[in-house]
């Protein structure tokens, strides 16, 4: 067990310090190639960090030899955008009151207000459809899974076709180049695709162990796949919400994560309905119900001007209601 929780660290300090290159390559990539900042943290940064647990979605959906394997698929469909929408909007609000006393801005949100509330909504339709169709069964179901395609698709090209081509805040210079003002685009991606390698091959790392530190403790694999699983997965994205609001760009963070959600929302759901009956279960719904009230509840609060470091903190509370739900439907397993 000691070794397994000693991998567990050398995988979140791998998965950190992976982060730290890759959210200064993928500012380095927005300024290279003219990218707006709004799309380098809501498809670049998104893509790039909602990479791995897309993939074990798509392997566990299309090529699981079981409907228990599948299952896991559909599970981390549901299971990351609840992490995102409780937990990582709670590590902006938690990292800006940590960081207070050394930012600039001190505990004020710097952010585009207006679009990050129009994510939410567009987030909010396509979920609330993708559950409307977990439960109810019909033939042309799988079809369906197509329109959440041409959805991401659609939101992609609004993003990258942005006028809005600044920069905000100061960029560092490039790890892999720090004496350079201009570095080279080959420098760039380099640093950029390697972090995203090593980001890929930590929260690897992590989940496999926290499965084995899961049978070791004798906790059912059900409880770690509901309530563990999806957090570890999301770390590359709760850790970049950490650096950027460090660096004091908090626009980048809270970009990064509604981005993620909109991958998450729409491609690994894709995959689970094309491939799976996609019918979800009390504990899926639960999940679902928390989600939803977490981004409506920070739709309300952009509307009213009223989003703030401590109402972003507070959705953390969210996720416990989570887990105390998980509990109960579970009969206290």
């Amino acid at each position: 067990m000691i070794i397994t929780i000693l991998v567990m660290i050398s995988a979140a300090l791998l998965i950190y310090f992976s982060c730290e290159l890759f959210v200064n390559g993928i500012e380095w990539v927005g300024k290279a190639f003219n990218i707006s900042q709004s799309a380098v943290g809501s498809v670049l940064a998104a893509f790039g960090t909602a990479l791995p647990e897309s993939i074990v979605t798509f392997i566990a959906v299309v090529f699981g030899a079981s409907s228990s394997q599948k299952d896991i698929g559909v599970g981390a469909a549901l299971g990351g955008p609840l992490v995102l929408s409780t937990i990582a909007y709670a590590v902006v609000g938690i990292s800006i009151i940590m960081f207070s006393g050394n930012r600039r801005a001190g505990d004020h949100i710097k952010f585009d207000g207006k679009k990050l509330a129009r994510d939410q909504v567009w987030f909010m339709c396509i979920f609330v459809f993708k559950i409307g169709l977990g439960l109810v069964a019909f033939a042309i179901k799988p079809w369906l899974g197509i329109l959440f395609l041409l959805a991401y698709g659609l939101y992609f090209y609004r993003e990258m076709n942005s006028d809005n081509v600044e920069v905000v805040g100061e960029l560092e210079p490039l790890k892999f180049s720090p004496k350079s003002e201009n570095p080279k685009k080959s420098l760039i991606l380099l640093q950029t695709i390697g972090s995203l390698i090593f980001i890929f091959i930590g929260s690897q790392m992590f989940v496999h162990n926290l499965s084995t530190l899961s049978i070791s403790l004798g906790i059912p694999a059900h409880m770690v796949s509901l309530l563990l699983s999806p957090v570890a997965t999301e770390l590359p994205e709760t850790l970049n919400a950490v650096i950027w609001v460090r660096q004091g760009k908090e626009n980048l963070a809270l970009s990064n994560i509604s981005g993620s959600m909109m991958i998450q929302a729409t491609v690994p759901s894709a995959l689970g309905i094309i491939f799976t009956p996609w019918m979800l279960d009390k504990s899926l719904m639960i999940s679902a119900i928390i989600t939803f009230v977490a981004i409506l509840l920070i739709w309300t609060t952009l509307k009213r001007h009223h989003l703030s470091a401590k109402r972003l903190s507070f959705n953390a509370v969210l996720y416990i209601v989570f887990i105390i739900g998980i509990f109960y439907i579970k009969g206290g397993i």
